[in-house]
């Protein structure tokens, strides 16, 4: 089945949502009420290529911790994606065998797109 892993409290992901075609065929995914597993997480790297590209360097904590000032490895990005939600690009879709990762313009018309 096709997912959406997101927020339910980020305004952006509720925003996007509302946008989608046939929504009622994704599986949702609340990060926060229900964490992502190590195997979710290997399924998204299998299919994103990388942790970091699952990485969001938005996140406060990112801020908040002083990542960005740090050399992270690719090891330490799982390590984070594991330990907090917030840590997660979002939304994150998985629909079909493709991934799509964040929420700019170009992605979340492709997912509309696909839905169709």
């Amino acid at each position: 089945m096709d997912k959406i892993y997101y927020l339910a409290s980020c305004d952006t992901c509720r925003k996007i949502i509302k946008l989608l075609p046939n929504a009622d065929r994704l599986q949702f995914h609340d990060i926060r009420q229900n964490p992502i597993t190590a195997n979710e997480l290997e399924e998204m790297h299998q299919l994103s290529g990388s942790y970091e590209a699952l990485f969001s360097k938005k996140a406060q904590l990112y801020k908040s911790m002083d990542l960005k000032n740090k050399s992270l490895t690719e090891a330490d990005f799982k390590k984070y994606l594991l330990e907090h939600y917030t840590f997660l690009s979002r939304p994150v879709f998985i629909i079909g065998s493709k991934i799509y990762i964040g929420n700019s313009q170009k992605n979340v018309n492709e997912v509309i797109a696909v839905l169709k």
